[in-house]
């Protein structure tokens, strides 16, 4: 599509200092959950559950490239435990919720993240479902932008499934190594951060 109208911009967060001098940053989450609920419904509605959850899940894949490469700013490491320390500091001093890294196996690229107190879902009502794909791309976005490469990331418990703590489990996929044509051998090599010879 060569004419957008929407394409997305960290700089289109705008100056919130410039535009809200009295109100400041923070906000009622009721007015965020509104539109993140009614967006959610209109995009079933228009376009199928299947679909708008592939919607919300590309859309938080989006935002959490942007918000690896903006919020997390000069700070960004290719430590992955500093990696975690870093989001967990920046969520909380945003407000975006408390974020904790429970298990991790790095040499399968296996971890399972916690985030308790969300702007988005905590405190809803118990609906024996999973309904927060844009979550599970915005840490699939995190993760990437990070680990330049690709990740699954699932939600398995959250406060509309009677738990109050959401948790996110993260598989990354297999990086190939160059094989050579004598052995014709596929060797896979888990790696975290950018490496030219990958």
């Amino acid at each position: 599509m060569s004419d957008r109208k929407y394409k997305f911009s960290w700089g289109l967060l705008g100056d919130i200092e410039l535009g809200r001098p009295t109100l400041g940053p923070t906000m009622r989450l009721e007015s965020f959950r509104l539109a993140i609920g009614a967006m959610r419904d209109v995009l079933e509605r228009s376009f199928g559950t299947a679909n708008a959850d592939n919607i919300l899940i590309e859309s938080g894949k989006l935002a959490g490239r942007h918000f690896f490469e903006n919020a997390l700013g000069k700070n960004k490491t290719t430590d992955f435990d500093q990696f975690v320390k870093l989001v967990q500091s920046v969520f909380i001093s945003m407000r975006v919720g408390t974020f904790t890294l429970e298990e991790s196996d790095l040499k399968s690229g296996s971890f399972l993240f916690a985030v308790a107190e969300d702007i988005s879902y905590s405190g809803i009502a118990d609906l024996k479902r999973e309904i927060h794909k844009f979550e599970e791309g915005f840490i699939t976005g995190l993760l990437e932008g990070f680990a330049d490469r690709k990740f699954q990331v699932k939600e398995v418990c959250c406060w509309s499934t009677d738990n109050a703590v959401r948790r996110f489990k993260a598989n990354a996929a297999p990086k190939l190594e160059r094989i050579s044509a004598s052995d014709g051998k596929r060797v896979f090599r888990w790696h975290f951060g950018s490496d030219s010879s990958a």
